[in-house]
C-alpha cells in the first residue's frame, strides 16, 4: 500500500524513506529542498516538492496513500512556510490534508500524536526520534492495524 513522508528532507525523513524503499507499494516523499528530492528519485520514490504549510498540496501527493509519516521538524524548522505562521497552523493544514487524501494511518516522528492529527485519521501512532525509528517505521506501515494495546507511554521505540 502506498505510504508518503512529510517531511522528508530532514534528516530522519529521509532515514525513513531509505527504509521503506524495497517494501511492498509505494513509496512518496514531500520535500521542500528539490535537491533532496533528486536523490530519492533515484531510489525509485516518487516525490512531490513544495511548502510543507500547503495542506491542499501536501493531500494531492497523499492521495490513495494508506499511511502518512510526518516528522514534526518540517513544521517549524528554517524552511520556508507560506500557508501558515505557526507549527500548529502547519500541523492543522496536515490534519485536514490527511481527511481530504482519506489517508488511514499516521506514523508520527515523535513522543505524542497531536490530536489533531490523531483525529483526522483511523489510526495513529508515535515513534521515538531515535536510531531505530526508521525500522520501526517500516514495520509499522507493514502491519494491516495496529496493535490495540499500543506501545506504552512515549511511543514506539528502540
Amino acid at each position: 500500500m502506498p505510504v508518503i513522508v512529510v517531511g522528508a528532507d530532514t534528516d530522519l525523513g529521509a532515514e525513513v524513506v531509505a527504509a521503506l524503499v524495497g517494501r511492498a507499494g509505494e513509496v512518496r516523499a514531500f520535500v521542500t529542498d528539490p535537491g533532496a528530492g533528486d536523490a530519492m528519485r533515484r531510489l525509485g520514490v516518487k516525490v512531490a516538492v513544495g511548502d510543507v504549510s500547503d495542506g491542499s498540496h501536501i493531500a494531492g501527493a497523499a492521495h490513495d496513500c494508506f499511511a502518512a509519516v510526518f516528522d514534526p521538524l518540517a513544521a517549524a524548522d528554517a524552511r520556508e512556510r507560506a500557508f501558515a505562521a505557526t507549527a500548529d497552523a502547519v500541523m492543522r493544514g496536515w490534519a485536514g490534508a490527511l481527511r481530504d487524501a482519506a489517508v488511514r494511518r499516521a506514523i508520527w516522528l515523535g513522543d505524542e500524536v497531536p490530536a489533531v492529527i490523531a483525529t483526522a485519521v483511523a489510526e495513529s501512532v508515535a515513534v521515538k526520534r531515535d536510531d531505530a525509528a526508521p525500522a520501526i517505521v517500516r514495520r509499522l506501515d507493514e502491519m494491516a492495524s495496529l496493535p490495540s494495546d499500543g506501545p506504552g507511554a512515549g511511543g514506539w521505540g528502540g
